[in-house]
């Protein structure tokens, strides 16, 4: 589940789900005591002690919240068929729809009711409208910054392949090396000597000049294309990540809050590495965060 990916639009909604939880413990009307009656003892029906109400309003506005939160927080989830976004958001305008006549339909509503009104209000507009308008689309949390990120495909000091303390350049020796006393330099026993012949039957001089044209041209295609160099970067809603062949269907979704890579650029769009090692064309570009 990620957390990053919700908006103030959630925010909005979790808020107005809690002051609706709250409500539920509080007096559904209220009365004025008669003059020389003891009114302490008297018991407040909350809506507890109303299940036809506690179910329709006040838990079905928090159920279709919590729908909404986790349909944001992982993205695809169905029953049934119906996406869990569009459930919650139909719940909690039939929790609205619920409160707006109950509370018409009372002599002297109480504060449970009243705030529970209110919630409501807050609730099914923040669902309805989360989606639709832009400042409640903004992520909730902003995105941390990456830590010092390093280009697509190097290594980080220390770690070089197959060796703990750090990859070696070609023709250089191994640590302590000095004058080829140690570390498999020149003049170590297993190290071929200048103008020796070595296991391939030519001249040791000549193995250094002819691995130089390969490990540039294996540099060479190595090397992303153009000037365009890897960075880190976050999108600002969510946006589909296509197949790189070019298929209509999207492999992930790209999620606000999130750090992803981009390794490549294909004109105006970008090819785009998740956390799980997927690759994808992410077209739209608008309003991406470089870290």
């Amino acid at each position: 589940m990620n957390i990053r990916s919700l908006t103030r639009g959630d925010g909005v909604v979790i808020g107005a789900a809690v002051v609706l939880f709250i409500a539920s413990f509080l007096g559904l009307s209220s009365y004025e005591c008669p003059a020389g009656v003891n009114c302490s003892n008297f018991d407040r029906a909350n809506a507890w002690d109303t299940l036809g109400l506690l179910m329709s309003m006040f838990l079905a506005g928090v159920i279709g919240a919590a729908l909404i939160v986790v349909a944001r927080a992982m993205p695809g989830r169905k029953v049934a068929g119906l996406d869990l976004g569009q459930f919650g958001v139909a719940l909690t305008v039939f929790a609205l729809w619920t409160a707006f006549w109950t509370i018409i339909d009372m002599n002297s509503a109480g504060a449970g009711m009243i705030l529970g009104l209110l919630a409501t209000i807050v609730l099914a507009a923040g669902a309805v409208a989360a989606p639709l308008v832009p400042a409640l689309k903004a992520p909730l949390m902003g995105a941390p910054r990456p830590q010092a990120p390093q280009p697509y495909g190097a290594q980080p000091p220390g770690a070089g392949y197959g060796y703990p303390g750090g990859a070696q350049p070609y023709g250089a020796q191994q640590p302590g090396a000095v004058d080829g006393t140690a570390g498999g330099g020149y003049g170590y026993p297993g190290a071929a000597q200048p103008g020796q012949p070595s296991m391939g039957g030519q001249p040791a001089d000549a193995q250094p000049a002819q691995a130089e044209p390969q490990a540039a041209a294996t540099a060479q295609q190595g090397a992303p294309a153009g000037d365009f160099a890897p960075f880190w970067f976050a999108v600002p809603v969510a946006r589909p990540l296509y197949a790189e062949d070019g298929s209509p269907t999207p492999i992930a979704e790209l999620a606000p809050g999130t750090w992803y890579l981009a390794v490549e650029q294909r004109g105006a769009a970008l090819v785009a590495q998740t956390q799980d090692g997927r690759r994808g064309v992410l077209q739209d570009t608008t309003g991406i965060q470089r870290g």
